[in-house]
């Protein structure tokens, strides 16, 4: 029993880290010229909450090292995407926005990558796709309470 339950474990795993990495590939192709999926990432969650969140934040929330994320927004900000200002309170504190180059270029790139997801949930049917929803945001939720 504990055997077939290894097995449909890596299995399953298998399939996630593949599945992770087409879709990354196939994404990072279909983006505006220059922009990255962490690009992409942080602009999405940022238009999306609408506020400001520090680069620490940010770094929590995308499960990488804060140099990770400094390297990201510093491409952002050169790019014009993001805005980066000292938090008054404590100068030590840094906080990031959203600028309006940014927002559109978030929305040039769901405009190049919403029809090709769709194209793709279209394919293997959206009941399936709603079947598998909940067992992977447990998956999520799982791997997120190990986190912290």
């Amino acid at each position: 029993m504990a055997e077939r339950t290894e097995d449909l474990a890596v299995a399953l795993f298998g399939e996630l880290f593949m599945a992770d990495q087409l879709a990354r590939a196939r994404l990072s192709r279909a983006l505006p010229k220059g922009m990255e999926l962490s690009h992409f990432g942080v602009l999405n969650l940022l238009a999306r909450i609408g506020d400001e969140r520090t680069p620490a934040q940010l770094a929590r929330a995308f499960h990488v090292t804060r140099g990770a994320m400094t390297n990201t927004l510093a491409r952002l900000e050169w790019a014009g995407h993001v805005h980066i200002r000292p938090d008054w309170d404590d100068a030590r504190r840094k906080f990031v926005s959203i600028s309006p180059a940014g927002r559109a270029a978030r929305d040039a790139a769901l405009q190049a990558i919403v029809p090709m997801i769709a194209h793709t949930v279209s394919d293997l049917g959206e009941d399936r796709i709603r079947a598998a929803l909940p067992v992977l945001r447990d998956l999520r939720l799982r791997f997120e309470e190990d986190e912290v």
